[in-house]
């Protein structure tokens, strides 16, 4: 069962921990990370979403989840990587903080981008989580945006544009 510290509107501690599934159902202020994971090339890998998850099955997304109780972000990032692709981290760089108010979900967002060269089939996936991993190029992210048969997870149209022209950024950073 995760347990999931609780925050207020500023991103306060306050001081207390639910389950995750009273944190939806409650509607409470909490924390998670995610992280774009790039290699030398510039390719994102994606992770295509388990069949068997309750939220977005099949679908294709970036690594990430909850942070736990007592859990700092960095810690969490690290952790939720390594458990969904085996991935230990060791070369990240911390990109932003959104706070997001869905009305059915409120927490505050923080987002890295993980450099590795390990190839599709170096991952280690954890089965009830992740069905397999690709890399992708950011022209191919943008091109197949609205191709039903490559089912994104569900991402409005002005943060998946700020999202690629972040990581058209980092890409160019590589070959400095």
């Amino acid at each position: 069962m995760e347990i999931i510290d609780v925050f207020d509107s500023d991103n306060n501690s306050l001081g207390y921990s639910v389950t995750r599934d009273e944190i939806h159902e409650r509607k409470l202020w909490h924390r998670h990370v995610s992280a774009w994971i790039m290699n030398d090339k510039g390719m994102i890998l994606l992770q295509k979403r388990s069949l068997a998850k309750k939220k977005y099955p099949g679908h294709w997304a970036k690594t990430g989840g909850h942070v736990e109780v007592g859990e700092d972000v960095v810690d969490a990032i690290k952790r939720e990587v390594y458990e969904e692709i085996g991935l230990k981290v060791e070369n990240y760089e911390f990109v932003n903080l959104l706070k997001k108010d869905k009305g059915h979900e409120k927490y505050f967002a923080y987002s890295y981008i993980i450099y590795t060269n390990l190839k599709e089939d170096e991952f280690i996936l954890q089965k009830d989580e992740v069905d397999c991993v690709k890399y992708y190029s950011i022209e191919e992210l943008i091109d197949n945006r609205n191709n039903k048969l490559f089912t994104f997870s569900k991402w409005d149209d002005e943060s998946f544009n700020n999202e690629m022209n972040m990581l058209k950024e980092y890409r160019k950073k590589l070959g400095d």
